[in-house]
């Protein structure tokens, strides 16, 4: 039988696709985690690794396994937070990186829930952008990221919580814009625009988006400075529906034709041990998620 253990490290290296990478984030010498690959190779019989010179992948039975491991790992994380949640009295702190977004709501409805009925755990929330937040994911900082997507990449595992952000333009009120009903796609390439840096610099994949065919006069990672850069008749700021509030401002929101938007999700690290709030708080997330 194949110990827990060695799923991790296998999967570890199926992620990283390189030894020393891997054997670095488990925290054990690569030499060790060399030993244990091939001592699983031959105790399962089949060749799980093309070894290359700086990269490792996998055979088509190492594909095999790596789906299987996940599987078999997420099970035993679920039993495990499952009996917790039942036998714990749970306390702590849960620390949550957030982009900016009106889903936001949804999560905090989820937190206070959840701290009725485990009033010791202590919540915490960082603001940032999309990559402060997945740096701090990757630092251990933060248990979970709320982001908009999509954010792909191997190394997270990704809660779609079905809830979505809709762009559109932040304008003065006194500009001819603000006349209109909406804003036609096509008028973004006529149009100075003050853009979120996180499509700017390709890091948040929009369809739409070809920085060559636009007029970018500036850019932002949150949303409140730019809101002052538009006042001031600076450009117009592609930002969130409901993100900013217009009240006693020179500023109107004007929603984008045809829409323009992108789902949201809970980014969490893979493979990373979570405590045992932060695993039934997940949990939580879950079950909410499949609920809609």
């Amino acid at each position: 039988m194949i110990e827990t253990r060695l799923l991790q490290y296998f999967l570890a290296v199926a992620r990283e696709q390189n030894i020393t990478k891997a054997a670095k984030t488990l925290y054990i010498t690569q030499s060790t985690l060399s030993k244990q690959m091939m001592d699983l190779e031959n105790q399962l019989g089949k060749k799980l690794f093309v070894r290359g010179k700086r990269k490792i992948t996998l055979t088509e039975e190492g594909f095999f396994l790596k789906n299987r491991a996940q599987e078999i790992i997420e099970l035993l994380e679920n039993t495990e937070t499952a009996l917790q949640a039942e036998e714990e009295t749970l306390s702590g702190e849960i620390c949550i990186g957030c982009g900016e977004t009106v889903a936001m709501d949804a999560i905090v409805s989820l937190i206070k829930a959840f701290h009725d009925q485990y009033p010791d755990v202590r919540f915490r929330t960082y603001s940032e952008n999309a990559d402060g937040v997945l740096e701090k994911i990757d630092k251990g900082l933060v248990d979970m990221g709320l982001l908009l997507g999509p954010i792909r990449r191997e190394q997270y595992d990704y809660i779609n919580i079905h809830k979505k952000d809709v762009y559109g333009l932040l304008v003065p009120k006194d500009c001819l814009l603000a006349q209109q009903d909406v804003i036609q796609i096509d008028q973004l390439k006529e149009l100075p625009l003050i853009m979120s840096d996180q499509i700017y610099q390709g890091h948040q994949n929009v369809d739409w988006f070809n920085s060559a065919s636009l007029h970018i006069v500036a850019t932002y990672n949150l949303i409140y400075n730019a809101t002052f850069m538009v006042e001031q008749d600076l450009g117009y700021a592609l930002s969130i529906d409901k993100l900013v509030n217009t009240t006693g401002r020179n500023l109107v929101f004007k929603r984008i034709e045809p829409e323009i938007s992108v789902d949201l999700y809970i980014v969490t690290k893979k493979y990373r041990t979570f405590s045992p709030a932060t695993k039934v708080f997940l949990q939580r997330i879950k079950d909410y998620a499949n609920r809609l």
